[in-house]
């Protein structure tokens, strides 16, 4: 019979593998020389469409997941850019196309492409094209430092939304290695100070309080939310400075909207500020979801003060018409380079609303996962004495077994 010591290996085994996919190492080179590193756990939430309406799978990158060679590329000064690109299962590619200035450097464009055709993902999909989907993020940190981010990254495109969990991701990489210096993204908060401040440090207040909205139409309420809000906005100081600073919406702004078949707004505003969000409505899926954003704000500290930003492509916070939206983890929408949106506690439900009531739950990914991890860990503990118990057991039948009745 093995020492209870010999079981301490399988039993973090085992714990390791019920948690979350450890992140994974991607590495780009140019004759032996690396220029990217990335290191991150990802999934991908897509929506496709079957006989039945539209269907949600979250698809893991896989542990098989590698670099592909003829896809990456270091660049080459003033002809192209580095990019990263990552192949994995049936002709599934993420690609992270980069780009710098004189201080900085970014994730400027994100690519996912997915294969309709594989039922082992997409069971009972109509089509079987192969798609590819883009967008814009917010992933950028100071030339020769590492971007860090502990937090979930959220890119949302149409009909898939990429996250990232545990990521350090640099290029233009001056070493072969990852910079000790590391640039962190926003939601994780101020960096440590380490040297000299970052020139950019982002100033983050305390976390919002939830506030509560109702839209009233003709035909009754078209939209139910409660929700923290805090907005992340990126601009340029009167003395040339670049600032990140986030701004809570607090209960105590006024709040309006309108009702439409097709399209539910919510305004949220003060003397400085207009917050507006937008739901649209697939009708063939009878999902809906955050479509739109549009903020007008004036900074006082600001070189132009007048801000103005909106996007109207957006797909987050998706639910069925009659159903509400459900998240306690943060989440972080990108709306454009110099604003996000921070949702924190949200529940909503739009254009179906039934005696102002929300009606039933689903929840975000993230909550599912986080409940999952506490669960396996005491699903497992409970394994580990279970085992010590048996072993107790037949080692004290053993030592009994040894001794003859006279």
């Amino acid at each position: 019979m093995a020492a209870p010591g010999a079981r301490r290996p399988l039993l973090l085994l085992l714990l390791a593998g019920l948690a979350h996919g450890a992140s994974a190492l991607f590495e780009v080179k140019n004759n032996g020389t690396t220029c990217i590193m990335a290191s991150f756990s990802a999934s991908f939430l897509t929506t496709y469409e079957t006989a039945n309406g539209s269907q949600i799978v979250n698809i893991s990158l896989p542990a098989s997941a590698e670099v592909l060679k003829n896809g990456s590329s270091c660049g080459k000064e003033n002809v192209s850019d580095p990019s990263l690109t990552i192949t994995f299962g049936r002709g599934y590619l993420l690609t992270l196309n980069f780009t710098k200035n004189t201080t900085r450097y970014s994730v400027q464009h994100m690519y996912f492409t997915y294969n309709l055709s594989d039922t082992e993902h997409f069971p009972n999909a109509i089509s079987k094209e192969i798609y590819t989907m883009d967008s814009t993020t917010d992933i950028k940190a100071d030339i020769n430092k590492a971007y860090r981010c502990v937090s979930d990254i959220r890119v949302y495109m149409k009909n898939v939304t990429v996250v990232l969990r545990d990521a350090t991701i640099q290029a233009y990489l001056s070493s072969g290695n990852f910079s000790k210096e590391e640039t962190h993204c926003t939601q994780d908060g101020p960096s440590p100070t380490t040297g000299p401040p970052s020139p950019s440090p982002p100033l983050v207040p305390t976390n919002p309080t939830v506030s509560k909205y109702n839209v009233t139409g003709n035909n009754g309420t078209c939209l139910l939310a409660s929700m923290a809000l805090q907005l992340n906005i990126t601009y340029l100081k009167k003395d040339n400075k670049t600032v990140t600073r986030a701004f809570n919406i607090s209960p105590n702004d006024t709040s309006s909207g309108s009702c439409g078949i097709n399209l539910v707004t919510l305004k949220v505003e003060n003397k400085n500020r207009a917050l507006e969000l937008q739901f649209g409505m697939n009708a063939s899926s009878s999902l809906f979801f955050l479509q739109g954003v549009r903020l007008n704000m004036t900074l006082p500290d600001a070189l132009v003060p007048t801000f103005s930003i909106s996007n109207h492509s957006l797909k987050a916070l998706q639910a069925t018409v009659g159903n509400s939206y459900k998240c306690n983890t943060e989440e972080h929408i990108f709306v454009s380079k110099m604003l996000s949106l921070n949702v924190f506690s949200v529940q909503v439900q739009a254009f179906k609303v039934d005696s102002d009531r929300f009606g039933s739950v689903e929840e975000c990914v993230q909550d599912g996962n986080n409940m999952l991890i506490p669960i396996a860990v005491g699903g497992a503990l409970a394994g580990l004495i279970l085992i010590v118990l048996i072993a107790y057991l037949i080692g004290r039948k053993r030592s009994h077994a040894g001794y003859q009745t006279i």
